[in-house]
């Protein structure tokens, strides 16, 4: 897992080798304005889901995991908390869904704060809660860049 701000992406953009068109894709300024929906950069190998929603207590959801996608999930307005924790350390509460590419987790988690401008990379062995908040629930709107993890 990584936290961190967009304007230091570049740090990460040697982690694998469609990190750079993902970050390129978020600087730019017209992502601000994107639609709720899917945004394909390239194919099935890089795309964009773009969310609008209301947090959730922390106490609700399960974590979660992907194995054919890392995620990259950028805070384009508003704040949440997310949830982190080793895979390794959780008990599966739903199998993996190979159609979904999702597999569901039950155990403990570290939170921290997103805002906007903000992201945060989610690997296939990082169990990951997102859309959280403690005390009342914020708007949020979120760009999750689904990046393949094999060519």
């Amino acid at each position: 897992m990584v936290i961190d701000t967009l304007d230091n992406a570049h740090r990460y953009e040697c982690l694998h080798p469609r990190f750079k068109a993902a970050f390129d894709f978020l600087r730019n300024p017209s992502v601000n304005e994107l639609p709720a929906g899917r945004t394909d950069l390239a194919g099935d190998a890089l795309f964009a889901l773009t969310q609008s929603y209301e947090t959730r207590p922390i106490q609700e959801g399960k974590l979660e995991a992907h194995r054919r996608y890392i995620d990259i999930q950028f805070l384009v307005d508003g704040e949440e908390f997310v949830g982190y924790a080793p895979l390794t350390n959780q008990k599966v509460s739903a199998p993996h869904d190979d159609a979904k590419d999702i597999a569901f987790y039950e155990g403990e988690a570290w939170f921290t704060l997103l805002r906007k401008n903000m992201f945060a990379i989610f690997f296939p062995q990082d169990a990951h809660l997102p859309s959280r908040h403690t005390d009342k629930p914020s708007a949020v709107k979120k760009i999750v860049l689904k990046i393949a993890v094999s060519s």
